[in-house]
């Protein structure tokens, strides 16, 4: 949602031999030797994953509207990174985050973001906003801190037509200028 993950991932394949082809909203099922018609096995594609947040994730662009749109936003709230991402990751995490003016706290998780979230927004007065692309994660939140207010991002445009969503769940905005509008009236 704040970088172009995909892109920046299916560089890194490539450089690796690999393909990446966007033909699902399922990560490790999008990467392929050349030529071939079955994807890698998934631990396979887990791996390529750990060593891109080891050694290629400075190799993305921010999500068009992301810097501003948090800019923006923390002259009003407390902004929080909370990503899924290997632990290794944190330090070339936090470098990119830096790099393009978005650093902001930053929080590793494995796993459904849920549980932490709650323990988050129980820190703060007022409302809290959570963002993911995922509805597991949302769904998770919606579980676990059910006054959490949430919202689905899906940056990439590639996989805004592949992504699933739950309108009635959890409300989805894919460009950054409007998701800071929405959230702004939200927290108001």
């Amino acid at each position: 949602m704040l970088g172009l993950f995909m892109e920046g991932f299916g560089r890194f394949l490539e450089g690796r031999g690999l393909e990446f082809r966007v033909d699902r909203f399922a990560l490790f099922q999008n990467i392929y030797r050349p030529g071939e018609s079955d994807h890698l096995p998934i631990e396979d594609g887990r791996g390529h994953f750990d060593d891109f947040f080891r050694y290629g994730c400075g190799d993305m662009e921010p999500a068009p509207g992301a810097v501003d749109a948090l800019r923006g936003l923390s002259q009003r709230a407390s902004i929080v990174i909370f990503t899924n991402a290997p632990g290794p990751a944190r330090l070339a995490r936090a470098r990119w985050l830096g790099r393009h003016r978005m650093d902001y706290p930053l929080v590793l998780n494995t796993g459904p973001k849920g549980p932490l979230a709650a323990v988050m927004a129980a820190q703060v007065h007022g409302p809290a906003v959570f963002i993911d692309d995922l509805i597991s994660n949302l769904d998770s939140v919606a579980d676990h801190a059910p006054s959490v207010i949430r919202f689905q991002m899906v940056a990439d445009k590639r996989l805004q037509r592949l992504a699933p969503t739950a309108p009635d769940r959890h409300a989805r905005i894919d460009d950054w200028a409007e998701l800071r509008a929405a959230i702004e009236a939200a927290i108001a």
